[in-house]
């Protein structure tokens, strides 16, 4: 059983994983160059805030936002976790733990949670910021936890899976599956569905446990490693699993986009794509952005493509977020982009400053909120241009043209 430590040397060697898919006999692809777009849509800036994260390692792979009711909360590295009104964007609170947070956040009604690189989960009061409790568990958290009223599932480097007591922090059960000598930097953030709990882990499977008691579900093997290299055997599955109804759909590094259903976990369906950021759901399809920096689309029942996106190939693309009519990711330039969902086509860019936006814009209403590596959050309104919303509803009908009397 690999440990922590080997899944640290791991998270150095990122870049090099991140080249496994370059040619050996062409130099590093270069990232797109942004080009003017006709807008569609008319995004405004409606508020900024920040944690504090000066002088802070800009590694934020987990540190994402998170909303519950009219509150955004966000963490930084250094240890600040913040609440914000999200209509006004005023900071409501502020709690400094003083711990190296790398995983969070996570809220709902009764708590905000975020973990720690030195193996912490911390749980707050919502109202106030108030510290509830916090424990120990080991392992470093690098992905937000998923909350219920019966339990609080969050992953550690070490591959373990663990269940705690929303009440205390107490250890209910746990799982574990074997960590590969090399993986990528980060984990999959569980997510619960029903009487379920789910995750994907580094080795390219994902596991269903009950939970009541922990036991296993199913697991299934999404991407067996192949290949003859470390490097080439990556198929870590470090983004969360989207569930609708009873199906699954899952994608992980250097493999597949797949759709399983959720009693049996057994794979409906598979595409091959690779991406260590993640897919969303909307309706009946799903986007995925890959390790490249394309945008796919696909049918959700079935795996069809719809289209690909390729004008932000390497630019570092975020897990990709749904809004109306309208698709959102950010990049490795501080760059938030909009594209029109049934296309592809590029509806609209702002940018935000020059620093890596890593985690998913979270969608409020028509707002879109996003944090980037240095802790700094924008809020952007969203509503479609009306001029030319109107030139498309309004039909063209010929003027009539007089007529000469004879």
């Amino acid at each position: 059983m690999s440990g922590k430590s080997t899944h640290v040397v791991a998270g150095a060697l990122v870049g090099l994983a991140l080249l496994a898919a370059c040619s050996k006999d062409k130099s590093i692809d270069q990232p797109a160059k942004l080009t003017p777009l006709s807008a569609t849509l008319r995004v405004q800036r409606v508020w900024s805030a920040s944690v504090d994260d000066k002088k802070a390692v800009a590694l934020r792979l987990g540190l994402g936002l998170s909303v519950a009711g009219n509150r955004a909360y966000a963490a930084g590295h250094r240890g600040d976790i913040v609440a914000i009104d999200v209509s006004s964007g005023r900071i409501l609170w502020r709690t400094r733990t003083r711990a190296p947070l790398s995983g969070g956040t996570a809220a709902s009604g009764e708590l905000v949670l975020a973990g720690s690189s030195d193996g912490q989960l911390f749980a707050l009061n919502p109202a106030d910021g108030a510290i509830r409790w916090k424990v120990r568990l080991n392992g470093e958290v690098l992905a937000p936890a998923a909350i219920s009223e019966r339990l609080i599932a969050v992953r550690t480097v070490d591959g373990k899976l663990h269940a705690l007591s929303p009440a205390d922090g107490h250890e209910l059960w746990f799982q574990e599956q074997q960590v590969p000598r090399l993986s990528l930097r980060g984990t999959a953030r569980p997510v619960i569905a029903g009487d379920l709990v789910l995750c994907g882990f580094d080795n390219g499977k994902v596991l269903a446990a009950n939970m009541n008691d922990g036991s296993v579900q199913w697991e299934a093997t999404i991407t067996p490693p192949h290949g003859r290299t470390e490097l080439e055997r990556l198929a870590d599955i470090d983004s969360p699993v989207r569930v609708s109804g009873q199906d699954v759909f899952t994608v992980g590094f250097q493999g597949r986009v797949a759709m399983l259903a959720l009693e049996t976990g057994q794979i409906w369906w598979s595409h091959e794509a690779s991406s260590f950021r993640g897919l969303t759901l909307d309706d009946d399809a799903l986007y995925v952005a890959t390790a490249d920096g394309e945008l796919l689309a696909l049918k959700a029942r079935t795996g069809t493509e719809i289209w690909r996106q390729k004008a932000l190939l390497h630019r570092g693309l975020s897990a990709p977020a749904t809004m109306d009519d309208a698709l959102v990711t950010a990049d490795f330039q501080g760059y938030v982009h909009w594209l029109d969902k049934a296309s592809g086509a590029l509806a609209a860019r702002v940018s935000t400053g020059k620093v890596r936006i890593s985690t998913a814009p979270v969608v409020v209403g028509n707002m879109v909120l996003v944090i980037n590596d240095r802790g700094h959050i924008s809020a952007f309104r969203v509503t479609p241009l009306a001029a030319r919303a109107a030139r498309k509803s309004v039909p063209q009908t010929p003027v009539p043209q007089p007529t000469e009397s004879k």
